[in-house]
């Protein structure tokens, strides 16, 4: 198989270990940085191009799109798709679960444990807002932040009134949370690829740190995970379209509680934590499926 890899850095952890998968199991690959490409959108021959070259022949894409470039990234897989090529993750996935609003109506909407959370966009709202979301301490969030930056633990109602002021002056979308005190710093980074949570692995902050981000200096350790922490981060992943996903999961006294779906989880956390050749199975699960559709599409014909 051709299997074109979406990443701007072919050093990244991730994407070498990717790249070793596709050498291990005989396919050949490409690095493609979507930056780079530019498209002819038309009605008979949709195609892509990378420094005077044409983009084809490829059976599948895996996209490793980061957040800062979602919009064209997310333009050059959808082109991809309109070329008839089998995406990890489809583009309208991608976009949905980094709308970090729209993920968690998605999941409110699925009756998926998360979080009670708030949305306003006036100052004025601010004390209801806490309320609503049971007081504080709550944990205010950007939306369009990544690796934790932009999120805030409050623990009174004069800091909290004063963060989301200060957000919302500076014409910045947030998110308001319950603070699930029980979760001592502590996540869950479940791997989903299909309908399986393939690894799983337990993110500690650092002491004085509420937030377990492995960027922010927390530590990652192997974790067995209960049956409802499992149907949870497959039913959340479903719930973005995603076929490969980093499902983050809070331990709370009401059960799991989802913070967050990554279409573009890292590899190196969670294969150093739980030795399984993760990038290996993404591979083979493209293996499984790309043919299938290419067989269906011939089946049509």
């Amino acid at each position: 198989m051709k299997i074109g890899i979406l990443s701007r850095n072919k050093n990244l952890y991730s994407t070498r270990r990717l790249i070793e998968a596709c050498e291990q199991r005989g396919h050949e690959y490409k690095i493609i940085d979507a930056l780079r490409c530019y498209m002819s959108i038309n009605s008979t021959q949709p195609s892509i191009h990378l420094a005077g070259e044409e983009l084809e022949g490829f059976d599948a894409i895996i996209p490793r799109i980061g957040s800062s470039v979602t919009f064209y990234g997310c333009a050059v897989l959808r082109q991809f798709e309109m070329m008839g090529v089998f995406p990890v993750n489809e583009s309208v996935a991608i976009t949905r679960s980094r709308d970090k609003l729209r993920s968690m109506q998605l999941l409110s909407r699925k009756g998926i444990g998360m979080p009670h959370t708030g949305f306003a966009s006036k100052p004025g709202d601010v004390g209801d807002l806490l309320e609503m979301v049971g007081g504080v301490p709550v944990v205010v969030k950007l939306l369009e932040g990544t690796q934790g930056i932009g999120v805030v633990l409050a623990e009174t109602k004069k800091a909290a009134e004063s963060v989301i002021e200060a957000f919302m002056g500076l014409k910045a979308d947030i998110l308001v949370q319950e603070y699930i005190k029980e979760s001592s710093g502590a996540d869950i980074r479940c791997f989903v690829i299909g309908d399986k949570v393939i690894a799983a692995m337990k993110r500690q902050a650092q002491p004085g740190e509420f937030r377990s981000n492995l960027h922010r200096g927390g530590s990652a350790s192997l974790v067995r995970i209960t049956p409802a922490e499992r149907r949870t981060a497959i039913a959340a992943a479903k719930a973005m379209g995603l076929n490969v996903a980093g499902v983050d999961l809070l331990r709370s006294e009401r059960g799991p509680l989802v913070m967050e779906v990554n279409s573009s989880p890292g590899l190196e956390g969670i294969e150093n934590a739980t030795g399984k050749d993760v990038a290996g199975m993404v591979v083979e699960y493209i293996e499984k499926n790309a043919y299938s559709k290419r067989t269906r599409t011939r089946g049509k014909g």
